[in-house]
C-alpha cells in the first residue's frame, strides 16, 4: 500500500490492555459520510470505562480503535453529503462505541450527520474537548428541561466535564445558575458565573434555604448519580425538573413526587449505537459553535499534550483524577 491508502492508528487488543500503534488501512468515506483526517482526539471518562469493558451500554468489540470525540478537517466526501467539502475543519462525537470506529487515528470516516464546523475561535484541541459533553449538557437542559430566562438552576458537580459546560449553557440561556462542588472548585465555578455551593459543609436543605428561601430549584442538572441524584430530588421547587446523565444506583421518589416534579434521563450514545437522530447531534453541535464564537461557552482544557503514542499516559491523567481540564490526544503532528 502507499503512504496515502495507510494511516496510524492507536489500537486495544484487550480490556484493560496496553494500546499498540498499528499502521493500517485508511478508511474509505460511504454514502452520507465524511473523511475526516483527525487533529486532536478528546478523552472522556466514558473512554476509560470502555477501555477497561466496565460500560455495559458502550461496548466496543475488540481489537478496536477507541476515541468519542474528534476535531479535524474533511478530507473528502461521500456521495449524498451537501453540507461540508473538503479543507471544512469541523468536530464531532464520531465513534469508539458500538463497533463504530473511534478518533484515535489519522482518518475517520464518519456519519456527516454527527458534524459540525468547528468554532473559529478555537484551535483543534479545545474544539475536541467539547461534543460529549456540550451534547449531554444541551441534551438535558435545553431538549428535556426548556432552560429559561428567570428559572434558577442548580447544577451538581459545576466544574466537572459536563457541569462546567452545563454553567455555561444555562446561563447563556438567561438562567440564573448556582452549582455544587467542593471547597477548591469555587474559584473554577465562579468564574463561569454561577454562584458556588460547597455540598461537603451544607446540607441540601441548607442551600435550598439560603438561595430559593426554601421553595427549591425550577431546574436541577445532575452529574453525579447516586446520593447525588437523591439529594436533587429534594432541592426542586413545586413542578420542578430534574435531569441526571448518571441515573445509576435505587432511588426512592417520594421526595420528587411531593413536589409534583419531573425527571428525564440522558442518554448521549443513542442516537451513535442505533443510528437514529444523529441529525440532532450535528445540529446541538453548530448551536454550540455559535455560542463558542459569541464568547458564552469556552471549554476547560488541561494544557498537557499527548501524542497519538501517549494515549496510554492520556488516559492515566483521567484516571489519576490529575487532570485540570479535559484531556486532548494531538494527533496534529
Amino acid at each position: 500500500m502507499s503512504e496515502k491508502q495507510t494511516m496510524r492508528a492507536a489500537f486495544l487488543e484487550a480490556h484493560g490492555g496496553p494500546f499498540s500503534l498499528a499502521e493500517v488501512a485508511r478508511p474509505e468515506p460511504g454514502p452520507g459520510e465524511v473523511l475526516v483526517r483527525v487533529k486532536a482526539s478528546g478523552v472522556n471518562p466514558l473512554d476509560i470505562k470502555i477501555r477497561a469493558g466496565a460500560a455495559a451500554h458502550a461496548r466496543h468489540p475488540l481489537p478496536a480503535i477507541l476515541g468519542i470525540d474528534l476535531a479535524g478537517v474533511v478530507e473528502a466526501v461521500g456521495s449524498d453529503v451537501t453540507a461540508f467539502r473538503p479543507g471544512d475543519a469541523v468536530y464531532g462525537m464520531t465513534g469508539g462505541v458500538g463497533g463504530i470506529q473511534g478518533s484515535l487515528a489519522e482518518f475517520a470516516a464518519v456519519d456527516a450527520r454527527l458534524l459540525a464546523r468547528k468554532p473559529a475561535n478555537l484551535g483543534f484541541r479545545e474544539a475536541a474537548a467539547l461534543p460529549l459533553v456540550v451534547i449531554t449538557a444541551w441534551e438535558g437542559l435545553v431538549d428535556r428541561a426548556g432552560v429559561r430566562t428567570g428559572q434558577k438552576v442548580l447544577i451538581q458537580g459545576g466544574a466537572g466535564g459536563v457541569g462546567h459546560v452545563a454553567v455555561q449553557i444555562a446561563r447563556a440561556f438567561g438562567a440564573e445558575v448556582y452549582a455544587t462542588g467542593n471547597a477548591g472548585q469555587r474559584e473554577v465555578i465562579e468564574a463561569l458565573g454561577a454562584t458556588a455551593i460547597d455540598y461537603r459543609n451544607e446540607t441540601v436543605e441548607d442551600y435550598v434555604a439560603t438561595h430559593t428561601g426554601g421553595e427549591g430549584f425550577d431546574l436541577v442538572y445532575d452529574t453525579g448519580g447516586g446520593t447525588i441524584l437523591d439529594a436533587s430530588f429534594k432541592a426542586i421547587h413545586r413542578f420542578g425538573h430534574v435531569v441526571s446523565c448518571l441515573g445509576w444506583g435505587t432511588h426512592t421518589l417520594a421526595p420528587l413526587s411531593f413536589r409534583a416534579g419531573t425527571y428525564s434521563g440522558v442518554f448521549t450514545l443513542l442516537p451513535l449505537l442505533t443510528g437514529i437522530g444523529r441529525e440532532r447531534h450535528g445540529a446541538i453541535l453548530s448551536a454550540a459553535t455559535r455560542l463558542v464564537e459569541e464568547g458564552k461557552l469556552v471549554p476547560i482544557v488541561d494544557p498537557r499534550p499527548f501524542s497519538l503514542g501517549e494515549v496510554a499516559a492520556a488516559h492515566n491523567a483521567v484516571e489519576d483524577r490529575s487532570a485540570r481540564g479535559k484531556i486532548v490526544v494531538d494527533l496534529a503532528g
